[in-house]
């Protein structure tokens, strides 16, 4: 029975520690996951140059609250800007094609995310649960100040926010519980 006891506060602790962190998967998983269970996908978008985007992955998506709701509302997708990974969406077979193996600092760009037409790394990309492309989100972003966008895009309040004043309004009233 004390093995029994030990066992299952083990699983617990394992459990409680997965949701902590983001269950990160490729894109092409992500949109085999929509086709079984609809959900909108979250995208991070990085370089391995990029210190911004170390941040970010450390500073927010290494924060529990952050982690937890992405992991609750979201396929969370990790996508390297300048990686081979191949990116089968909406019938075209993305790859980078001028990568250069070994080469240090900036390499070529995957031609996703020249088709997101990313400004910049780190970005997130929204997804709908369809897989069609929701925005583009440029630059680091702390927990409190990604939250807003994590739950407006949830919610699917950002489909109401069609003039800048809806959108101020939006932002006057959010109320924030990230760190």
């Amino acid at each position: 029975m004390k093995n029994y006891l030990s066992l299952l506060l083990l699983l617990l602790a394992a459990t409680t520690f997965a949701q902590d962190k983001i269950q990160w998967m490729t894109m092409n998983e992500a949109l085999a996951a929509q086709k079984e269970e609809p959900k909108k996908i979250i995208m991070d978008v990085y370089t391995n140059w990029c210190g911004p985007c170390k941040l970010m992955d450390r500073d927010t998506f290494g924060n529990a609250k952050v982690a937890q709701f992405i992991n609750e509302n979201y396929y969370p997708v990790k996508f390297n800007a300048e990686g081979t990974e191949p990116v089968d969406y909406q019938g075209f077979v993305y790859t980078n094609p001028n990568y250069k193996e070994g080469r240090r600092g900036r390499n070529a760009t995957h031609f996703f995310a020249d088709a997101l037409r990313l400004q910049g790394y780190p970005s997130i990309v929204f997804f709908e649960e369809d897989g069609t492309l929701i925005q583009a989100l440029p630059g680091f972003r702390s927990p409190a100040q990604i939250e807003i966008f994590l739950k407006m895009i949830a919610n699917d309040d950002y489909k109401e926010l069609t003039t800048a004043e809806a959108w101020a309004d939006y932002q006057k009233n959010f109320k924030g519980t990230f760190e």
